[in-house]
Formats: structure tokens, C-alpha cells, sequence
């Protein structure tokens, strides 16, 4: 077959099956076209999912009416100067608007500022119509019908009309959040109306925006973020660990104000969170990245969803560094979601009160109650003794009254020490222990609060803290391998691992080149055991190709501490003494990251008074 120039048509349409996947990537490009016109509000009405219709309108500068040919032609733009490298809007490209129109029936309708009436251009199947007088008012709709009708069988891979209403809602928050002081409006026959309303572009309006898109519960549960590095500024609010998802779909990621779906960004997010999440929960996460255009690559494909940095080690390197650095600040803290959950469980309901078996392998109250015999019956062998029996007879006398003539067990002048040692204590995060519940549950009273803790998963998190920080502050212990392993890679891998051999060597792996497409393991990390040296190897020179970092020895070495963390720590069913109580709470409050385990379980829950009063209607 002879080479051939292919129609405008047929290039218009290869070129929008790489811009227009679905309804939602139109919705994307209009959108986008409308906040570099200086857009103050935006609405969105779609119908069928967006295949039947989707408008667009925005009160932005519009465009001139003998320029509304050239808006609709190929690679005709007014965001780009002569130099690529030097992108500061969102769009650049000037593909959208021809793309859309050769695949559905597309028009556009605008007025300037200073124009005397609106024009109309329309554009069918890849079919331009005449530019016409139009009304209207200030700014751009855009009206796009019938998608996909001139490619058929592009209408065979869309979802249903509630997946794909779904996929435009996701779009429009998405953008929503980098624009806060845009209005934005999002309705149709297939869906509720979606109102953000505008704010302003402060900190605490991005947050209010946030909260706009995420729900309320997210600025209660999430940690600021400002951090910079060589040039590059991260900014935003990632959650704290017990506040979590099933999946990623609510980690939002911003370069230069342009949403992202990026794989390092994801990827430094995951390890950020690696020591305080487990492997099937996700961090609620939005960050910002500024930085100069030169060095990031927006026009890695068509859509714009994927950037490429400059330097990935350093971006990677300020989200992982600027995450963890903010969750050790942060303090204690707990989710507010953990009280919600909790006061729902307290809430009479279908559930029987009654135990039917053993709670977490103990006998409940009542059946320890049962098995002892009501006058053989000893508070303190009970899961839920109380740390200090002021009155004999679990301080009731014989008669059923309370026992408060029958002389206390400790003289005046201790009780009032402790009174007062304990007064103290209720100020603090964690306030001051007051029982033990099924041997495995501290209760503890702040000024204003309760606070259940889970004593196995906090003494976990603490042993774990204190493993980490001794192999931080010194070289990992190695072990010598009687024969030295030689691992056969690629040149440039040998050559990558060659770079970071002192790295290594602090975590104990010892490296040297042997010859040009070959490195010698002469040491292993000792925590390691017997491991699969050939394996680790190419690992760490995979994520040194991708990253520029060796995070992989260090995540199976940390790996291994939390789980002698885990074997090490408090056990369920032992018994603590009052002051072995208050020791852990005090050292949960002094260790970053005790909110959570080693494998992302919250270690305590929190109960204002106010909800508690609620529980009892007195609120």
C-alpha cells in the first residue's frame, strides 16, 4: 500500500482517541479551558452520562469572534510561547476542542468583555459550520451532544450512565480543589446537583474546599504539610494513620495547580506511610507541588495526567521526608471517625448486650460473676478490676449500701498524694489511667474525655519506635558470606548499585563492582538471615532505576523490626499495675506515630464528655 497524507478527519480522530477516553475527559478539557480563560465560575450540565450532552459555561474573558475558526483547528493555542519548557496553564496543546468536535456535534458560543455581541461556531462529525451571531453573555458555553456518534465503536467500551456520571463528579472535584476561589456547579437529569461554592485562595480556604470535596470529618483528621527542598515546595494535608481508606481513590496530587495521577508521587505517598498503615489501607492525602516549570515535562501524553520530573529523587526524597516529618509533630492524635464508631456500638440497637462467649479469649464480668457464685464472687480476679479497691466487698457492705464509713485502705495524707498526683495527670494527651478492662484495655480520664487504649498495640508501636531508632543511629550489624555472592545485572544497574554502595553498606549490605555487568555481595544484613541475596539485588537495582533510592533493604529490615516489636511487646491478658498503666500512656504521648500499631490498627479511642452526655441525653 502506498504512503498516503491522511484526511484532517481521520487525524483529528486518532488524535481524540488519545484525548477523549469518555465523557469525563471532555468535561476535563472544557473545564481546563475555562480557568485559563480567568474563569470566577464554572457550570457543568451533562445528561445520559455525558454521551447525551455536556455544557459547559464560564463568565471568563471568551473568546474573539475571528478567532473562533482557529480555536477549533489543530495545534492552534494562545497558552503557549515559543518555548515548550515554559508552561504555566493548563491546557497547551490545542488538540481539545478540534478532537472533540470530530468525534460528536460541538459547539461554542462566546462573548469578550469588551465585545458588542456573542458569535457561534459549530463543528459535526469533523464538519465546520460558519461562524453566526449569537446571544449571549459574558465569557464561553460550550455545548457538546451525541459523543462519540462519528466512532461508533468507542460507544461499545463505556460504562454505564452512573459510572460514567461518577467519573465526571470525580473529575470536577478533582480540578475543584487546586481552584478555590472558582465556583463550581455540576448537575444534570442523571444526578444530584454538585455546588461547591467559591472561596478564597488562602490556606485555610483551600482547606475549607477540601473539606467541600472530602467531607467534613477530613480537616479534623489530617496534619498540614509545608516543606521545601532545592526549589521544589510541597504543601497540602495528608491524614493522620487511623484515618484511612480501602483504596486510593481520595489521595489527590497537584504539579503546579495541574491534578495529577502520577506513579512516583503515589509511590512516595505509599512509603511515607509504610511504618503506620498496612499494605491494604490508604492514606487521605492532598499535596501540592510547586515548582519551576523547566524542570517537570507536562507533555508526556495527550491527556496531561503524567508529568515527568527533572530530578525524582528529590521529589520523592521532599514528599516522603516533608510526610513523615509532619506525622512526628503532629503528636498523639486519634480519629474523630474511632468516637463515631464508638458511640454507634453504645447505642441500643438489635445486638444483644450479653456475651455468648469469651471476649478476646477472657471471661466477661458477668460470666466471671456466675462461675464464682454471687457470694464467693472476687472483684479482682475480674477482666475488669479496678486498680485500686478502696472499700472491701467491691465497696459495698452487707446490707447493699455503700460502704464509705468502712475505713479505707490507705491513710488520708496517701490518699490525697495520689488525688493530687492524678489531678496532674488528667491535663495530659492521655490523661491519667483509671481501670483495666479484659486485661487487655486501659480506661483512662482526661479533663474532658475518655480514653480506651488497646495496651498490646501501643506497647507495639513503642518497641518498634525505639527498634528503628537504634538502627538509625548506628550501621546495621552485617554478616560475612563465606563465598562472596556475584550477581550478574545490566551495566548500567551494576553501575547504579556502585553509586549507592556506601548507602548500603550503613544497612549492612556490602557491594563492590565485578567487572562491567556484575556486582559482589561480600555482607548481608544480619537481621536478614538467610535471604535470597540474587533477588534483593535486583530489587534494589530495579527501585534505584525507578526512584533513585534503596528504600527496599530498609523496608525489609524495618519489616523485621515490627515483627519482633510484636513478639516483644506488653502481651493481651497480662495485668498492669496503675503506675505501669500511666508509664505507657505517658510514653505513647512522647512517640511519634503511637496513634496507630505496626500494622495500622488505632491503638487508642477517644470519647469527649459531651458525647457521652449525649448517650445519656443530657445534651
Amino acid at each position: 500500500m502506498p504512503i498516503r497524507q491522511l484526511s484532517e478527519t481521520m487525524i483529528n480522530q486518532i488524535a481524540a482517541g488519545e484525548v477523549i477516553e469518555r465523557p469525563a475527559s471532555v468535561v476535563k478539557e472544557l473545564v481546563e479551558n475555562a480557568l485559563d480563560a480567568g474563569a470566577a465560575r464554572v457550570e457543568i450540565v451533562t445528561a445520559g452520562g455525558g454521551l447525551n450532552l455536556i455544557r459547559v459555561t464560564d463568565d471568563g474573558s471568551g473568546i474573539p469572534e475571528q478567532e473562533l475558526v482557529l480555536a477549533i483547528a489543530r495545534h492552534c493555542t494562545s497558552k503557549l510561547t515559543e518555548d515548550i519548557h515554559d508552561i504555566r496553564s493548563l491546557g497547551f496543546r490545542g488538540e481539545a476542542l478540534p478532537s472533540i468536535g470530530s468525534v460528536a456535534r460541538l459547539s461554542i458560543r462566546s462573548r469578550t468583555a469588551n465585545g458588542d455581541s456573542a458569535a457561534e461556531i459549530g463543528i459535526e462529525g469533523g464538519r465546520v459550520s460558519a461562524v453566526k451571531p449569537a446571544a449571549a453573555n459574558r465569557g464561553t458555553t460550550v455545548e457538546v451532544r451525541d459523543l462519540f456518534f462519528a466512532t461508533p465503536a468507542r460507544l461499545k467500551f463505556m460504562k454505564g450512565e452512573r459510572a460514567e456520571s461518577s467519573a465526571i463528579g470525580d473529575v470536577v472535584k478533582r480540578i475543584a480543589i487546586a481552584f478555590p476561589a472558582v465556583r463550581f456547579t455540576l448537575a444534570g437529569s442523571d444526578r444530584s446537583t454538585l455546588e461547591l461554592p467559591a472561596a478564597d485562595d488562602s490556606p485555610e480556604g483551600r482547606l475549607r474546599r477540601v473539606a467541600q470535596v472530602m467531607g467534613a470529618d477530613f480537616p479534623d483528621n489530617s496534619i498540614a504539610i509545608d516543606a521545601m527542598r532545592d526549589g521544589v515546595h510541597l504543601a497540602g494535608h495528608v491524614s493522620i494513620p487511623s484515618f484511612s481508606r480501602a483504596n486510593a481513590l481520595q489521595q489527590y496530587a497537584y504539579v503546579n495547580g495541574r491534578p495529577v495521577r502520577d506513579k512516583l508521587i503515589a509511590g512516595a505517598i505509599r512509603g511515607a506511610f509504610a511504618d503506620v498503615l498496612p499494605r491494604d489501607r490508604h492514606a487521605v492525602t492532598v499535596l501540592f507541588l510547586t515548582l519551576d516549570p523547566a524542570i517537570v515535562d507536562v507533555n508526556v501524553h495527550p491527556a496531561k495526567a503524567d508529568v515527568r520530573f527533572r530530578d525524582p529523587g528529590l521529589v520523592r526524597g521532599l514528599i516522603v521526608g516533608g510526610i513523615r516529618e509532619a506525622l512526628s509533630n503532629a503528636g498523639i492524635r486519634a480519629a474523630t471517625t474511632g468516637a463515631a464508631g464508638m458511640m454507634a456500638a453504645f447505642r441500643p440497637g438489635a445486638a444483644s448486650y450479653a456475651h455468648s462467649g469469651p471476649a478476646n479469649g477472657h471471661r466477661s464480668y458477668e460470666a466471671a460473676y456466675r462461675a464464682s457464685g454471687a457470694a464467693g464472687f472476687d472483684p479482682s480476679r475480674s477482666p475488669q478490676r479496678p486498680l485500686d479497691m478502696e472499700f472491701a466487698n467491691g465497696g459495698f457492705g452487707e446490707n447493699g449500701q455503700a460502704a464509705f464509713d468502712a475505713g479505707p485502705l490507705h491513710s488520708a495524707d496517701a490518699r490525697a498524694g495520689q488525688d493530687d498526683a492524678a489531678e496532674a495527670l488528667l491535663g495530659m494527651a492521655l490523661g491519667a489511667a483509671r481501670a483495666q478492662v479484659h486485661e487487655n484495655y486501659i480506661v483512662a480520664q482526661t479533663t474532658d474525655s475518655l480514653v480506651i487504649v488497646d495496651q498490646h498495640a501501643a506497647h507495639e508501636r513503642l518497641v518498634y519506635e525505639a527498634l528503628k531508632n537504634a538502627l538509625q543511629s548506628r550501621a546495621v550489624p552485617s554478616q560475612m558470606l563465606l563465598l562472596p555472592e556475584i550477581v550478574d545485572l545490566a551495566e548500567e544497574d551494576a553501575e547504579r548499585l556502585a553509586m549507592h554502595s556506601e548507602t548500603l553498606a550503613r544497612f549492612g549490605l556490602a557491594i563492590e563492582r565485578f567487572g562491567p555487568g556484575a556486582v559482589a555481595v561480600r555482607e548481608t544484613p544480619s537481621m536478614l538471615g538467610e535471604t535470597n541475596v540474587q533477588q534483593l539485588v535486583r530489587d534494589l537495582a530495579d527501585e534505584i532505576a525507578d526512584n533513585d533510592t534503596v528504600d527496599t533493604l530498609k523496608e525489609r529490615l524495618d519489616r523485621i523490626a515490627a515483627t519482633m516489636a510484636c513478639h516483644g511487646s506488653v502481651r493481651s491478658g497480662r495485668l498492669l499495675k496503675p503506675e505501669e498503666m500511666n508509664a505507657l500512656l505517658r510514653q505513647m504521648e512522647a512517640t511519634p506515630g503511637s496513634g496507630t500499631c505496626n500494622h495500622g490498627r488505632p491503638t487508642y479511642i477517644e470519647l469527649k464528655l459531651a458525647d457521652i452526655e449525649r448517650l445519656f441525653g443530657r445534651r
